[in-house]
């Protein structure tokens, strides 16, 4: 029976994936514990701290599936960790050379070192999938790049753009967001060593102790820090921080795309799939599901990291409770930026845009979503202030008496003297006041 949408029959393929669930499962995490002691020994035995032969039966004997789980389960609820439990098990897998096991270390280190092995892993599926959500991006801002629709700030027309500049939007957060992911694995995946309060005092006081702590880091994959980080927890904020940022720029997709998705907008669907969406008692519903979970997910993943700021806070040299936090919120967090993204690469490859409707949607307010440019054009021989106050005062006639802002503007002197009828048509057809928006959207599409 499930308690948490993480580990729902129901739901928990709409806040996770199945391949994140691996990569954060207690068999998963129990793999890394024990990946990490087979390095730790190997490691030392290179530096030369513990005999090579005790090191090769530690290596070649420990094993997750020699375990007995239930009594691990019950020995990690007495103990408040899980690492003695299981290394007093894996010490009885390797006899003698069980002795050797755990040499130096302490719990964290173990538990902190599979952490970052887990979050290498979860880091490599966020990586492909955001560039899976980029590509998918990328393809609508060049199939769009011309489509004209209308810009909107603070939910009102503001000035037209293109479908493809808003989508260029979008995905240069995401670039971002790409470019710090590579820098965050780099700087951030590191390794755990040193030992009871992070002096590495079991190794005596010459280089054996650091260069087990590098050995291991080339053994695993990760970095070797400076010093050791049991309670400078800036590295694990990070990664949380910059999934939550992710999810973030995913719920802002989401949010778009379902006002988009609106009756009234009618400019965008989500892919259709027979059922997706539907309604339980109005046949033709047809929601937003994926921008609806991704925009929850961003809310969701704001809260995971609220708490590792929170955990960041650790006394002295070792923690009374806020390490704690970290062993919930990792994973969840990671859970939910696995779900957004694979949320929004289905949406995103199959959305239906409504070219025609984005174009009419222009329309809606009779041309006043140009006023800018009409403004703009008599500028430079009216003074902009002067020119502010004539197209304004053209724009609140237009309101008032429903007329179109060409029709409305002709009845303004100072403007068709200016401009002549032709040339307002021109400034009021919203495809010729796009800016630089084509030349940002090919910025973004070759950078």
């Amino acid at each position: 029976m499930s308690s948490t949408v993480f580990d729902s029959s129901l739901y928990r393929d709409m806040f996770s994936t199945a391949a994140m669930r691996e990569v954060f499962s207690d068999a998963a995490f129990i793999e890394r514990m024990i990946e990490t002691e087979a390095a730790l020994a190997r490691a030392e035995a290179k530096v030369g701290v513990v005999p090579h032969e005790a090191a090769q039966v530690i290596s070649d004997s420990v094993s997750a599936e020699a375990l007995d789980h239930e009594r691990l389960r019950l020995d990690t609820e007495n103990v408040g960790y899980p690492v003695l439990p299981l290394v007093t098990q894996l010490a009885e897998q390797c006899g003698d050379a069980g002795g050797y096991l755990h040499w130096g270390a302490t719990t964290q280190d173990i538990m902190d070192t599979a952490t970052m092995l887990q979050c290498r892993d979860g880091l490599a599926l966020v990586t492909d999938a955001l560039d899976g959500v980029r590509a998918a991006l990328r393809r609508l801002a060049v199939e769009h790049a011309d489509t004209v629709t209308a810009g909107r700030t603070h939910l009102q027309h503001a000035l037209p753009v293109t479908f493809g500049f808003r989508t260029a939007v979008w995905v240069s957060a995401l670039d971002r967001h790409s470019e710090r992911l590579a820098q965050a694995r780099e700087r951030d995946l590191m390794v755990q060593f040193g030992g009871a309060a992070g002096t590495l005092a079991s190794l005596g006081d010459g280089p054996d102790g650091l260069a087990v702590r590098a050995a291991l880091a080339t053994e695993l994959g990760l970095r070797d820090p400076e010093i050791t980080w049991h309670v400078a927890r800036d590295g694990l904020n990070e990664i949380v921080a910059l999934l939550a940022a992710i999810g973030g720029s995913l719920g802002k997709i989401g949010w778009d795309v379902m006002m988009m998705c609106s009756s009234e907008f009618g400019e965008l669907a989500e892919p259709f799939v027979p059922g997706r969406g539907a309604s339980s008692t109005m046949p033709q519903k047809r929601n937003p599901i994926s921008s609806e979970l991704m925009v929850a997910a961003a809310k969701l993943l704001r809260d995971r990291a609220s708490s590792m700021l929170d955990a960041m806070m650790q006394d002295f040299e070792r923690a009374t409770g806020p390490w704690h936090l970290e062993w919930a919120t990792v994973p969840e967090a990671f859970q939910l930026v696995a779900s957004s993204l694979h949320q929004a690469e289905f949406m995103l490859n199959g959305l239906e845009v409504n070219v025609e409707r984005m174009r009419a949607n222009t329309t809606l307010t009779g041309g006043l979503i140009v006023a800018e440019a009409v403004m703009m054009a008599v500028a430079p021989v009216l003074g902009r202030q002067r020119a502010h106050e004539v197209v304004y005062d053209a724009c609140r006639a237009a309101i008032d008496s429903g007329a179109d802002l060409a029709e409305e503007l002709r009845r303004h002197p100072e403007i068709v003297e200016q401009l002549g009828d032709s040339r307002i048509d021109e400034l009021c057809d919203p495809a010729n006041y796009l800016g630089s928006s084509r030349r940002m959207t090919t910025g973004i599409l070759n950078a």
